[in-house]
């Protein structure tokens, strides 16, 4: 650890050293940033959604990864640079705001401040209320708040203009990696709440998500299994959704495999995950 430490205190040395008088790369307070990288899955997606033509110079190489990103494409975060989150390959950069997640490496955030880059830390989404909340920070940093404002005020009136679902609600299960299931107060579960399924976390007593043993996942019957798509290559966290219980449960209810990415991050994008599990009920009831 604490050859670590001399490590990465001769790492801020050396970029200090090169990058001269930190003034030379501030920016007027109202001047709005030209050279922005996101090193965030969540935040490239905002940032590419409401940056101006030129302004955003880079993005996380996760935004690229059709199963974790929703705009993955080629008009999108395709055309743009791509990161890993290391201080020394953004500080080359020489952007003049960097947008981070409270997740992102710290270590990174940490060196690049002292280096006196501007650098925002964006909360993740807890829930649906969040979105337009999100949107217009970035909007607000890029100097974008009008296009910020109009994308808020798009998803609001469409999440409010949902109609409640008619008839029963049917019993899902969020079931991840390591057997986690989100619960109802998370993003994943307001969606499958707003597409008119009840969330059986409240009844295993996870109403904030936790843990869910595979024996509580089949006693609980659930109408509908709902899991992520594993990753390709082994992954010991995801050989629980290959387990035969879970396969019986999904075989025998209407159980969806769905990839991740409308569901990750809080974006406009999470209507069409909405969308997608409307529809999903719709065939249940026959509709």
């Amino acid at each position: 650890m604490t050859r670590l430490r001399q490590a990465y205190s001769a790492g801020i040395a050396i970029l200090l050293a090169l990058a001269g008088p930190v003034s030379e790369r501030a920016r007027a307070a109202d001047a709005p940033p030209q050279r922005v990288v996101s090193m965030n899955l969540c935040t490239d997606q905002l940032a590419m959604m409401l940056a101006a033509p030129g302004q955003l110079v880079s993005v996380s190489h996760l935004a690229a990864e059709p199963r974790a990103s929703a705009m993955a494409g080629a008009a999108a975060a395709g055309g743009y640079r791509l990161n890993h989150g290391r201080a020394e390959e953004i500080w080359l950069m020489e952007p003049d705001l960097v947008i981070a997640g409270s997740y992102s490496n710290i270590a990174t955030v940490e060196m690049l401040r002292r280096l006196g880059v501007p650098v925002l830390v964006m909360e993740p989404a807890y829930g649906l209320t969040d979105i337009p909340d999100r949107l217009r920070r970035v909007g607000a940093a890029l100097n974008r708040s009008a296009a910020a404002e109009a994308a808020a005020t798009a998803f609001e009136t469409t999440l409010s203009g949902l109609d409640t679902p008619e008839g029963d609600r049917p019993r899902a299960a969020l079931y991840d990696a390591n057997g986690y299931t989100p619960g109802e107060r998370s993003l994943s579960g307001e969606i499958i709440a707003a597409a008119g399924f009840d969330n059986i976390a409240a009844e295993a007593g996870l109403p904030a998500g936790g843990h869910l043993p595979l024996e509580l996942l089949a006693m609980a019957a659930p109408e509908a299994v709902i899991s992520g798509r594993p990753y390709p290559g082994a992954s010991r966290a995801e050989e629980v959704l290959d387990h035969p219980v879970v396969q019986m449960l999904r075989e025998g209810t209407a159980g969806a495999v769905l990839t991740d990415r409308d569901w990750v991050c809080g974006t406009p994008h999470v209507l069409r995950a909405i969308a997608d599990m409307r529809d999903l009920r719709r065939r249940m009831q026959g509709q």
